[in-house]
């Protein structure tokens, strides 16, 4: 067998380094974690605060603008889009996306209600009082959407509240112009596609976090441009616990 070819030293200079100390290591690690949460990669202000730190009635006026929205509203409704089956399969994506965040909408309208002394005041008085100004029958529960939801989400009211004349546990929330559809294109082949569910997603997610459950879902009306009706269908035990309520003189 051949011996193997000697060795021989590369040609040219040689780049030069230096290695750091091990202790500099460590302590460059150790400056990392000290500035966020210990294993979890997140990084925590200078100040340690966060915006869970911040008062709920700071963002009370503020507004979005609507190119924001349009950007964020479209990548939400392509991410829907994905492996759908149908446009009612996308609807209830839409719906599914945004009830989450109708149950946690319902706490804040709640507390924005309150006096500014009472936000002030001990936590066991604020909890008792918003627990007093939870809506516990169905018209303060719709009048809460449409003259207090709507403005947090739309800075309008909604166009109008009515009742169906056939079935008594429907109602129906009219908006003539919702801004989620004011920038969505729907082509031909997906005409009947209405975007106004991720609205009706948070008006179901408000409706269950406040103990009266139901369904709801947008439809547009024909020949009225983006015209848009949310039907909410509140559930039988919801109607059942109606009539004892009102039986029993709660208003």
């Amino acid at each position: 067998m051949a011996a193997p070819p000697p060795a021989f030293p590369p040609r040219g200079p040689q780049p030069t380094t230096n290695p750091l100390p091990s202790n500099n290591l460590n302590t460059a690690a150790a400056s990392t974690t000290s500035s966020g949460i210990p294993g979890s990669g997140l990084r925590v202000p200078s100040n340690k605060k966060t915006i869970y730190d911040r008062n709920l009635n700071r963002s009370r006026n503020a507004e979005l603008s609507h190119a924001a929205f349009a950007y964020l509203f479209m990548e939400m409704v392509v991410y829907a889009q994905r492996r759908v089956t149908g446009i009612q399969d996308l609807e209830r994506r839409l719906n599914a996306q945004a009830h989450p965040l109708g149950v946690r909408l319902l706490d804040l309208l709640l507390y924005r209600s309150l006096p500014s002394s009472t936000s002030s005041s001990s936590s066991s008085s604020s909890t008792s009082q918003s627990a007093s100004a939870r809506p516990t029958r169905l018209i303060p529960l719709l009048q809460l959407l449409t003259s207090r939801l709507w403005p947090l989400l739309f800075t309008r009211p909604a166009s109008s509240l009515e009742q169906s004349t056939t079935n008594p546990a429907e109602y129906m929330i009219i908006d003539n112009d919702p801004l989620v559809n004011k920038y969505i294109s729907v082509p031909k082949e997906m005409s009947q596609l209405n975007c106004a569910a991720w609205v009706a997603g948070i008006v179901e997610g408000v409706c269950d976090a406040s103990g009266m459950s139901a369904e709801c879902s947008a439809h547009g009306l024909e020949g009225q441009g983006n015209k848009t009706v949310i039907l909410v269908r509140f559930n039988e035990a919801t109607m059942e616990r109606e009539k004892e309520l009102e039986r029993a003189g709660i208003k």
